[in-house]
């Protein structure tokens, strides 16, 4: 059954972007629906992965959201508008934003406050590192609105917690608090509510001035690790870059900080 549902102007409902000293900041700004995303916003969060992927000066991603939540996943009302084709549709661009946030070749800090349910919890597992406050609240409930998990959508949570954790928190729709996700891993680092922006920003900063080419390397290796079987070293991978290798050991014992230039690695 359809029924009418007042619709948020794109001030009130919107993704933005920000660009500076080598940070990307995506910012989900929905705070009265607790950030949750609609179709329209799962396409365009794709579009600004796209963006940050296309300004060669991006060294560190930051997804955040506005408020004191990151996001509570799909909007779940809208769908109540839709037909189950639309519905499928929608869950499409859901995961085609997931992954390409996923996908980017450079690293990505999920800055967590407040709840990451469902999708949100599947877009900040998405992220390569993520920060919480004392006010994360992580978990996927789909058991409570017939929402199935595709194998994709599954194994980010398999990788990080394990096959049995990842059931239970299905099975009983559990909500993990802050200190919950941590001891699990789930979250990196646990800070301060009050801390949590200027911690993150921090540890942007540090990863943005690190070696590129070690960055997407170890971020490229470790995919591969968790997506295939063992990879054994063949000879053919040199250990070392020859554009920040030897920038970085110059620098080490110049004693100042290294001007990595690399942009991209084969």
């Amino acid at each position: 059954m359809r029924v009418g549902i007042k619709r948020m102007t794109e001030e009130q409902a919107k993704i933005t972007l920000q660009e500076a000293a080598g940070l990307a900041i995506i910012t989900i700004h929905r705070p009265q629906k607790r950030n949750a995303l609609t179709a329209n916003m799962w396409n365009q969060l794709a579009e600004i992965g796209q963006q940050v992927l296309e300004n060669p000066k991006n060294r560190v991603l930051l997804l955040r959201g506005a408020g004191e939540q990151f996001t509570a996943g799909s909007d779940i009302q809208e769908f109540h508008e839709m037909t189950l084709e639309e519905s499928e549709n929608a869950f499409v661009s859901m995961e085609k934003a997931i992954s390409t946030i996923e996908g980017l070749p450079l690293p990505t800090i999920g800055v967590i406050n407040g709840p990451a349910m469902g999708a949100g919890l599947e877009l900040a597992l998405a992220c390569d590192l993520r920060i919480g406050s004392e006010k994360a609240r992580l978990g996927i409930p789909v058991g409570k609105l017939g929402i199935t998990l595709n194998n994709k959508f599954a194994k980010r949570i398999v990788d990080l917690v394990g096959p049995s954790v990842t059931k239970e928190l299905v099975y009983l729709g559990r909500i993990l608090k802050a200190e919950e996700a941590y001891a699990l891993g789930m979250l990196n680092y646990l800070v301060a509510e009050a801390e949590l922006d200027r911690y993150a920003f921090k540890m942007g900063k540090l990863v943005a001035s690190m070696s590129p080419a070690s960055l997407l390397a170890v971020k490229k290796s470790v995919n591969e690790c968790i997506n295939s079987a063992p990879v054994l070293w063949n000879g053919s991978t040199p250990f070392v870059d020859a554009q920040d290798f030897p920038e970085g050991v110059a620098a080490f014992v110049e004693k100042r900080p290294p001007q990595f230039s690399r942009r991209t690695i084969e």
